[in-house]
């Protein structure tokens, strides 16, 4: 019979998950002011997401993600958290 123990994995060891890091305020307005859109605008993140949760991610923070790309080197994309 097995513990009922939960094990904790950390996501973020794999190598196809790629880096993630809540942006400052000002990072995020930066961000913003250059592609021209409103916070809800960007794709979502839940902020129940692993991922999110790890790096304490609220709703209304905006999150950067760094994948490595064969073409460009490296591809960076928002996401805003969002209850849930």
């Amino acid at each position: 019979m097995r513990s009922s123990s939960k094990v904790k994995i950390d996501p973020s060891k794999y190598e196809l998950v790629p880096k993630h890091e809540v942006l400052s305020v000002e990072e995020a307005y930066k961000v913003l002011k250059e592609l021209g859109i409103r916070p809800e605008q960007l794709p979502w993140i839940r902020a129940s997401d692993p991922i999110a949760k790890m790096i304490g991610a609220k709703p209304g923070d905006i999150i950067k993600i760094t994948r490595k790309s064969p073409l460009s080197g490296e591809a960076v994309v928002y996401r805003y958290v969002i209850s849930g």
